[in-house]
């Protein structure tokens, strides 16, 4: 059985960028495989579009837990989402320091001599790691592995 952190790696090599993997790799672990669902995620890419913020393959793991999770109507309760959505985030910060795209690059890439930077010291292989480890995270908060592992064994 191939990992999901291997797959959402392995469609960060293939060209996806963080968020856009991560998504798909959880979508596609449920049994969905809606064509829009990169396109909804490409926005939280690069620290939500270059502008510094919150880890792409963090927001990316955070709306794959929507998935499972998430509400369907206002009357729908936010708890189990919520919490997971929390324990992804302390799990995240814990493990690599922070849950900001600048803190985790020590690269501002939100300008032109960052993205330099990014390219000259090769940042793309820390963001492929981060795509990995939230993907792992948030597969591990909905316990896809294990039911991969019962269904796929």
């Amino acid at each position: 059985m191939t990992d999901l952190a291997e797959i959402s790696e392995q469609k960060f090599d293939d060209g996806l960028y963080c968020a856009e993997s991560v998504l798909l790799t959880i979508a596609e672990a449920l049994g969905l495989e809606e064509k829009i669902l990169p396109g909804v995620a490409t926005g939280f890419c690069s620290g939500v579009s270059r502008t510094g913020g919150m880890c792409g393959a963090l927001s990316g793991a955070i709306m794959a837990l929507g998935l499972k999770s998430g509400r369907h109507t206002g009357q729908d309760d936010v708890s189990e989402n919520y919490l997971a959505v929390q324990e992804l985030l302390t799990r995240f910060e814990a493990e690599f320091g922070s849950t900001n795209c600048t803190e985790l690059l020590d690269c501002d890439i939100s300008s032109k001599k960052g993205l330099e930077e990014f390219e000259e010291r090769n940042l793309a292989v820390n963001c492929r790691r981060y795509t990995g480890a939230a993907t792992r995270l948030a597969a591990e908060l909905m316990k896809l592995n294990e039911a991969r592992g019962k269904t796929r064994g």
